[in-house]
């Protein structure tokens, strides 16, 4: 359900009118099926949530299941906005069957392993099929607890305060572009630009691109370029991944992570250095030997390993070649840590994402060194009762199945303490 042109109709409203009205009046301007009585009860403040990605609007539908109003509050015009910007050929490295929120399973008709597009498809029947409150167009720019302690108070977009019960930070893993600050980077002479910008190979037909960094955006957008017509294609690595296939015999990758999360780190390490060596070569000859550090201790290091969609037998064939990390930008050139200077016509740096918390709540004592939060899921830090998070972590198992889980747990904590 999106209302930001309704919200956007009452922008001129008297200051002295609570936003909580105006939201009510977007509501109710949306739909008449609404129980007008219960939206007129102002006093009655809402679990907003945060984001309306898969974890948001899981965690919306979970609150919603359990008698809890939960209005989510998106900042750009549509739900799940974060994969509208993946890259054309992006497809889940977990399977359908395992992907699935809360209430509504993803059709069997997207296939075992979802493109992109069905993904914000499915997003958009979910929002829409649970009937959930939703709020476009409008960003959250502090969380501050309420002047009389109880509850929370939002500052967004437009001047706009608003009085929440609760709040849910749902503003995913993936919000803000890490770009790398080389030296060199401000008077860099060629094209520079983040994955996040990256859709699809045709603008790179038959340019020479460097891929920056060995993670699964990386290995993934240098196959893409490799297949789409590059004339050579280039991946810097600093830290060489571990690679595993999308699925073995049939059995998913992600399967055999749900299974092993239980088990000891040494062990894990141990069973998957055994199966990398049987259904992965070895490409110590191409500059990818195989790491030192076992597979899940990377893991719990916060290091997933690469899905391999085509990138082992591009580095095998050499069409993707493995060079050094980069050190800085000199001119039109690019000065990689063995002292090699390559110059690329592209540079596409796949050096990951930023979670942009530090504005948002990093004055309450809730984030870690590194910007994630420090409690998850329904665990509240001891300072900040009723302030919740979702999707900060990158489990192995699978980002969408733990936010379904997470969504789940927050629901029942959120309703508990509301009794």
């Amino acid at each position: 359900m999106e209302v930001r042109d309704q919200f956007a109709t009452h922008s001129g409203l008297d200051r002295d009118q609570s936003t909580q009205d105006v939201i009510t009046l977007a509501l109710m301007a949306h739909s008449a099926d609404h129980d007008k009585a219960a939206l007129l009860r102002t006093s009655d403040r809402p679990v907003y949530v945060i984001g309306g990605g898969p974890g948001g609007l899981a965690t919306a539908y979970a609150l919603r299941s359990r008698g809890v109003r939960a209005v989510v509050l998106e900042r750009s015009d549509g739900v799940g906005s974060s994969w509208r910007g993946h890259y054309d050929r992006l497809r889940l490295h977990t399977t359908r069957r395992l992907s699935s929120l809360p209430g509504l399973s993803i059709p069997r008709s997207f296939g075992r392993w979802v493109a992109r597009d069905n993904v914000v498809r499915y997003l958009e029947k979910y929002a829409e099929h649970h009937e959930l409150e939703i709020i476009t167009g409008v960003e959250v720019n502090r969380v501050d607890r309420a002047p009389d302690g109880d509850g929370w108070l939002l500052k967004a977009s437009g001047g706009r305060e608003l009085s929440a019960s609760a709040v849910v930070v749902a503003t995913g893993y993936n919000h803000t572009p890490h770009r790398p600050d080389w030296p060199g980077h401000d008077t860099y002479k060629r094209t520079l630009l983040h994955a996040s910008a990256y859709r699809e190979p045709g603008p790179y037909r038959d340019k020479d691109v460097l891929v920056v960094g060995a993670g699964n955006t990386g290995a993934e957008i240098a196959v893409d370029l490799v297949q789409g017509g590059a004339a050579r294609v280039r991946l810097a690595v600093r830290t060489v991944p571990h690679i595993v296939r999308r699925s073995t015999a049939g059995w998913p990758a992600q399967a055999g992570a749900i299974l092993c999360r239980r088990l000891p780190v040494v062990l894990v390490d141990q069973l998957a250095r055994v199966m990398a060596k049987v259904s992965v070569p070895d490409l110590t000859a191409r500059g990818l030997p195989r790491p030192r550090t076992g597979l899940y201790s990377r893991v719990r290091q916060g290091a997933l390993p690469v899905q391999d969609v085509g990138f082992v037998e591009a580095v095998r064939a050499g069409r993707v070649e493995v060079v050094a990390a980069v050190e800085s930008l000199d001119g039109d050139q690019v000065v990689l840590a063995d002292g090699t200077r390559v110059d690329p016509d592209v540079v596409i740096t796949a050096t990951g994402y930023e979670r942009a918390l530090g504005g948002l709540v990093g004055h309450l004592g809730v984030l870690r060194a590194d910007g994630r939060p420090l409690p998850h899921g329904r665990r509240c830090a001891k300072d900040a009762p009723g302030l919740y998070f979702t999707g900060f972590t990158n489990p192995i198992s699978g980002m969408l199945r733990e936010l379904a889980k997470d969504a789940d747990r927050i629901g029942k904590a959120v309703a508990r303490a509301s009794r």
